[in-house]
């Protein structure tokens, strides 16, 4: 930004700049709202009044996230010891944060770390002092915004917000909604039950973070009363939660869910995008078998997060995507790589439907229902015409649950492999587990020979 003279704003001027930037900015212009700023820019180092309005273009969104975390660095460093500036400021940054993107990794920019020393500085100055509910409320938010980093500082300032002001709904919430987070799911159906008795009537958000705090701490009546509450058609199911019909639609899985996670290993792992089977607005069944290896696979069930991180196009339906908030049941099947020949599209995948249980085989390299980097959050990518790669050499992974024998999934597989006469599988370590060795070294030469191809 520029160097220049800093001419002083009149209040009605500072007041015309800030809503005539947030109406470009929710214009979708935010070119032209970061040219509009500028004066506000140049007046904050000396106004306290064109600093908190910028404070406001910011919590609206109005300028792109790196725009945004580059404004308010510059307050930040105008505005040493301002109480109402810097704790504004602390609840802004969750402005220039995909909060959505629940198991992002830590954010690396100082301005996050440097608002929790500034306002954890503070608050202990101000301890006991009618200041220190504000600060609070900017250090809470801070704190929560650097991930599992600061996790001590978060809960302490959000718990002490609802000892200063115990009739207040809202930090009741947020305390429930940083537990979730953590994974703390009976404290936080607690928080919500709090929050709600404060609350005159219904508010969704904490009704949906009330059911998802109780369907992960396997409270199935609070969770059931949730969603009667919330007009779901839904009874108790499998798995002892409530089940109902819904659509099916993907969740963004991470090998470190942040719920799941430590201050020491603070990054979501590998993570891959793939198709639930959703039982409940919150939880549901993995239905693809995954590329890696997440700790999290095939027929486990899962909980996720209410907001979607994204959507996925299929022709005229838009598909959400949910991000994983931690793993309910591991049901520890048993997983086993394969590669064949087809002559038609969908072949082998289609021997699934003569296997026992809730057997599978999933193939990767025609199905590409796993994402690639580059595309995988893009709502714009028809992904129904991303999925139809037809391939006659195959290559995927076959999931079978724990109490089929090998013996018996193989047997199932040749006999259906002998039906169609025109597609070949092999899978070496299947082979293997049966005890057939000779087999699995031949099945081991041809699965070879066409992964590599």
């Amino acid at each position: 930004m520029s160097n220049g003279p800093s001419p002083v704003l009149t209040s009605d001027e500072i007041d015309v700049i800030a809503r005539e930037v947030v109406a470009e900015g929710q214009a979708g212009r935010k070119s032209a709202a970061l040219q509009k700023i500028q004066p506000l820019r140049k007046a904050q180092r000396h106004q306290t009044e064109a600093a908190m309005a910028l404070l406001w273009i910011v919590d609206e969104q109005s300028l792109t996230m790196e725009e945004a975390t580059d404004v308010l660095s510059e307050i930040a460093d105008a505005h040493d010891d301002n109480i109402d500036i810097l704790s504004a400021l602390g609840q802004c940054l969750e402005a220039i944060r995909n909060i959505d993107n629940l198991n992002a990794p830590p954010p690396e920019h100082p301005i996050f770390q440097s608002m929790v020393a500034k306002l954890d500085r503070l608050a202990k100055l101000h301890e006991g002092q009618p200041e220190q509910e504000q600060i609070l409320r900017g250090l809470a938010t801070s704190a929560r915004m650097m991930v599992r980093q600061r996790d001590a500082i978060a809960e302490n300032s959000l718990r002490k917000l609802t000892e200063i002001d115990p009739r207040n709904s809202a930090y009741h919430y947020n305390l429930g909604l940083f537990y979730k987070t953590r994974g703390r799911f009976a404290e936080g159906v607690a928080a919500g039950r709090a929050a709600a008795s404060l609350q005159r009537e219904t508010v969704d958000s904490t009704e949906w973070n009330l059911g998802i705090c109780a369907t992960g701490a396997r409270d199935p009546e609070t969770a059931l009363d949730v969603w009667k509450r919330m007009e779901q058609k839904i009874e108790l199911g499998r798995f002892g939660l409530p089940e109902g019909g819904y659509p099916a639609c993907k969740v963004r899985l991470a090998q470190r869910p942040l719920a799941e996670r430590t201050a020491d290993s603070d990054d979501p792992g590998e993570e891959e995008t793939v198709w639930i089977e959703r039982l409940s607005p919150c939880h549901g069944i993995i239905r693809s078998v995954l590329y890696g290896n997440l700790g999290v696979d095939y027929g486990d069930v899962i909980l996720m997060d209410g907001a979607p991180i994204t959507h996925h196009t299929y022709g005229e339906h838009q598909i959400p995507v949910f991000p994983h908030l931690a793993t309910l049941l591991r049901q520890n099947y048993q997983f086993f790589a394969f590669a064949g020949t087809q002559q038609a599209a969908g072949q082998l995948a289609d021997l699934s439907g003569e296997l026992d249980g809730d057997s599978v085989i999933y193939s990767h390299t025609e199905s590409l229902k796993i994402m690639c980097a580059n595309c995988w959050s893009n709502p714009d990518i028809d992904h129904a015409d991303h999925e139809k790669m037809e391939k006659h050499v195959v290559t995927g992974r076959i999931a079978a649950p724990p109490d089929i024998a090998p013996a018996r999934l193989l047997d199932m597989i040749d006999r259906g492999v002998e039906k169609r006469g025109t597609c070949q599988l092999y899978a070496p370590d299947l082979c293997a587990a049966t005890g057939q060795l000779a087999r699995a070294r031949i099945d081991r030469r041809r699965f070879t020979l066409l992964a590599d191809n």
